[in-house]
């Protein structure tokens, strides 16, 4: 078993790489660019594709590009690094330019054309994809405008993006350890440190927290009104309507759908207000500050050491499907899966599968607690749904925002009920209020985050300029709004800075779909466990059909508003669980 990256599969001849990949990108642009036949002969269409298929395999992302961009995310501070980067996605820019046009060309051809291609059956295994590029071509812009809009993206918002990660990560503040011994500490590490039963650590910890964010506000005030600006200018460009606009087109998700699932968990935030109230009660708190909201309640095993997490989350997996378990061992022993925080790592926990042909990797900051144990199984989640795609050709391969966190969720809760299973009500307790925390920050929260974002985009584009302190009154209230009057809000003015989200868009609706729909999968798995069959069918289609029709194979209708209230149900009824629980306990 491997705790650190690998990257030696990554390590090849990068000159080689590049000078091979620049071939391979004339050769394609010089075989199709002034052509038109393509554009009018399904079977040249069809060579066409293929041969696009072919080159995305091998070079949408080099190698030397994967190398770069994983070696950042273990030290922000590096800057040779960061040039390395910079030096490599540059040079993918400027390939990436050379086939614009074929994209552009695709989005361009006629309605009359559209029907016939998509309905050759020697297309078929690309009918999604010329779906989707004929809907985004509404919006797409000349060959020449689009180079412009891609060479700006990096200055206008990737380097400021940069600026602020680095800012925080490069932090370290000494504070008060629950031994009582003095040790300075990451960001990351502090927002562990404020989930201690110990109030004196907490305070410690928030005061160190608030110090690094105040210290950098400035600099990140600028740097989340660039990039708000720079999403305006590309909006207005495009041509599109709404600031989630672009969010909804590119997930392939209609508006209708989105806007139902916002609605229907704003109307029940009542359920984590409800949650909260009993939290307080259960803590013997009148009210819990904002940063304590994820203490957690009882007596959990505290040392869930990472192996140890590791062969139980093996276990639940094998008993879903052979080949979750054998994907599990796989990461493991080839190194793909970076375990243990450090100064100048990425804070958090993700996974990345860059294309086809690249292994995936995953990051993780294991601290030994049971909410490591389930970030594990979420990002596992991840990975196995990224291995399973590569079924798929590379037109077809990737994930949806919407469907996103499906694999993820649903890998987690069937952990979370291993968890539960065989242990007594004291324990159960606390298991089970972690359980419905961890949900009501997949849903609540980020659909208040959502509707921050909605008001954070619509303030700044009537007053072309928001300060920080506009910022954190728009994120407080979004907060109190889910939160209820249980939860302090009032010194978060901050707090919004540190939320990498907000910095793609509109992403953070998915966490709530992806948990909700994950239910629904769950339930009919426990029915009936030979519905695995459907999962892994589901996990394996990538980008070949719409979300709405993925689901509707699967027996799921994501349209209608009932669907989602069936899963807020479910979160209900395990808080009422949690409540009767508690009482029968004589805890409240």
């Amino acid at each position: 078993m491997k705790t650190e990256w690998d990257l030696s599969k990554l390590e090849i001849d990068f000159e080689k790489e590049r000078k091979e990949s620049e071939l391979a990108v004339k050769e394609f642009s010089s075989k199709w660019k002034n052509r038109k036949d393509y554009l009018e002969k399904s079977e040249i269409l069809l060579e066409a594709l293929d041969d696009y298929e072919k080159l995305l395999t091998k070079y949408e992302t080099l190698n030397e590009s994967c190398y770069y961009w994983l070696k950042k995310r273990k030290d922000f501070g590096d800057t040779e690094i960061t040039s390395k980067y910079r030096y490599v996605e540059k040079f993918e820019k400027k390939l990436n330019d050379e086939i614009r046009f074929f994209n552009l060309e695709i989005a361009k051809i006629s309605n009359e054309n559209q029907k016939k291609f998509v309905n050759y059956e020697g297309l078929q295994k690309y009918k999604h994809f010329l779906e989707r590029k004929f809907e985004r071509g509404k919006y797409f812009l000349s060959e020449k405008e689009e180079k412009i809009m891609s060479l700006k993206s990096t200055p206008a918002h990737t380097a400021w993006e940069d600026l602020t990660e680095r800012l925080l990560l490069s932090e370290e503040r000494e504070v008060l350890m629950e031994n009582g011994s003095l040790e300075k500490k990451t960001y990351p590490d502090l927002i562990n440190l404020m989930k201690s039963k110990n109030s004196e650590v907490r305070k410690k910890a928030k005061e160190a927290f608030n110090y690094i964010l105040d210290r950098h506000s400035i600099s990140i005030e600028s740097e989340i009104n660039a990039i708000l600006r720079n999403k305006e200018v590309n909006d207005e460009v495009r041509g599109y309507y709404r600031p989630d606009s672009a969010r909804h087109i590119s997930d392939d998700m209609d508006t209708e759908i989105i806007d139902s699932l916002i609605e229907t968990v704003t109307e029940r935030f009542d359920i984590s207000k409800k949650y909260y109230k009993l939290k307080a009660k259960l803590l013997k708190m009148n009210k819990l500050d904002y940063s304590e909201r994820g203490i957690d309640y009882g007596k959990i095993k505290s040392n869930y050491k990472y192996e140890e997490s590791l062969g139980l989350i093996k276990r639940v997996f094998g008993k879903l499907d052979s080949e979750f378990s054998e994907i599990l061992s796989r990461f493991s022993r080839n190194g793909q899966i970076d375990v243990f925080p450090k100064k100048g790592k990425d804070g958090g926990a993700f996974c990345v599968g860059f294309s086809k042909d690249k292994p995936t990797y995953i990051s993780l900051n294991h601290c030994d607690t049971l909410q490591n144990v389930t970030t594990i199984a979420h990002e596992l989640g991840h990975g196995i749904n990224n291995e399973l795609m590569k079924k798929q050709n590379s037109l077809n391969f990737g994930t949806f925002t919407s469907t996103a966190e499906v694999a993820s969720t649903f890998m987690e809760d069937f952990v979370l009920d291993e968890l539960l299973k065989n242990t007594k009500d004291e324990e159960k307790l606390s298991i089970l209020m972690q359980k419905i925390e961890g949900d009501i920050n997949s849903i609540q929260r980020q659909i208040s985050f959502y509707n921050f974002e909605k008001e954070l985009h619509e303030n700044f584009r009537k007053e072309s300029y928001l300060p920080k302190e506009k910022i954190g009154e728009l994120f407080k209230n979004n907060l109190s709004e889910y939160m209820g009057e249980y939860v302090d809000c009032s010194e978060a003015d901050n707090w919004w800075m540190y939320i990498g989200h907000f910095r793609r868009p509109f992403y953070v609706y998915s966490y709530a779909s992806g948990v909700l729909i994950s239910k629904s999968m769950q339930e009919k798995v426990k029915e009936n466990p030979d519905f695995v069959k459907n999962v892994k069918e589901f996990l394996s289609a990538g980008t070949s059909k719409s979300p709405k029709e993925l689901f509707l194979d699967m027996g799921i209708d994501i349209s209608k508003k009932e669907f989602w209230n069936k899963g807020l149900d479910n979160l209900e009824q395990r808080l009422v669980e949690a409540e009767n629980l508690a009482k029968k306990l004589g805890k409240i």
